[in-house]
């Protein structure tokens, strides 16, 4: 492969890579380029042994530079508990932020690692649902690494995540495989399978819980269209708690 050959493959990348991602469920280091904006909404219908609760995010990311984001999501919340009424609010909202520090591109791959942070604001009500609303501010921390070509994707993220004003810290472990269906082209048109693992440790409560999303993505363009559902496979949690599935659907446009 001649050297021009080699600065098309690395040019072209990025928007392999934004066809295969980012992962549903989980997350991945490859960003777009600088000044870039990305509005996205990813609803999770979550079936709970006490209720099923809704979260319907507004997500807004903005890449200052090609290493760099930072973003808030915007939650609206409904739940509707066992032999209570249902209601309606907004979420916990969330402020992020990621660096990239460390880049290898290689031809039709590359290998990334960012560094992640994750502020939850207590604004939603007190349902002591994670990651829906909690009105418990949170602070998470964490890194993710990911490897990424044109055949396939894994990404892995390892962080912790405190309440201070809570019992719910959890060390959390993420694992995503993507694997295209369709050959890279361009203008994007990709069609992705996704298997996604998550653990959360509570180290306080003493609990565990393993998840399992399945999940199909389509992108074409600018706009990307997902849909996934998530199983428990390990609950030693409090009954309330008990997942019985998530049903997650979304859209992502790049401006």
């Amino acid at each position: 492969m001649n050297r021009i050959q080699f600065m098309l493959w690395l040019l072209l990348l990025p928007l392999f890579s934004m066809a295969q991602g980012p992962p549903i469920t989980t997350d991945k280091p490859i960003m777009l380029g600088a000044k870039t904006v990305v509005v996205k909404t990813l609803t999770e219908v979550r079936s709970l042994e006490k209720g099923v609760f809704t979260k319907a995010p507004l997500m807004i990311h903005y890449l200052p530079t090609s290493n760099s984001l930072v973003g808030v999501h915007l939650p609206y919340v409904h739940h509707l508990e066992n032999g209570e009424a249902s209601g309606q609010s907004i979420g916990d909202v969330e402020v992020m932020a990621k660096y990239q520090f460390y880049r290898n591109d290689k031809t039709g791959k590359t290998f990334r690692i960012i560094a992640k942070t994750l502020q939850t604001l207590p604004t939603g009500k007190p349902l002591d649902v994670d990651g829906i609303s909690t009105g418990v501010y949170q602070n998470y921390t964490g890194v993710v690494a990911g490897y990424e070509s044109i055949k396939y994707g894994i990404s892995n993220e390892l962080g912790y995540n405190m309440m201070p004003n809570g019992s719910a810290d959890d060390l959390r472990y993420k694992l995503g495989i993507g694997l295209p269906l369709l050959p890279p082209t361009y203008p994007v048109k990709q069609l992705n399978l996704y298997f996604e693992y998550q653990s959360n440790w509570f180290v306080e409560r003493k609990d565990y819980q393993q998840l399992y999303a399945q999940g199909v993505q389509y992108a074409k363009g600018r706009l990307t269209m997902e849909v996934a559902i998530q199983l428990p496979l390990v609950q030693i949690i409090l009954k309330d708690h008990e997942r019985n599935y998530s049903l997650f659907f979304g859209t992502r446009f790049v401006f």
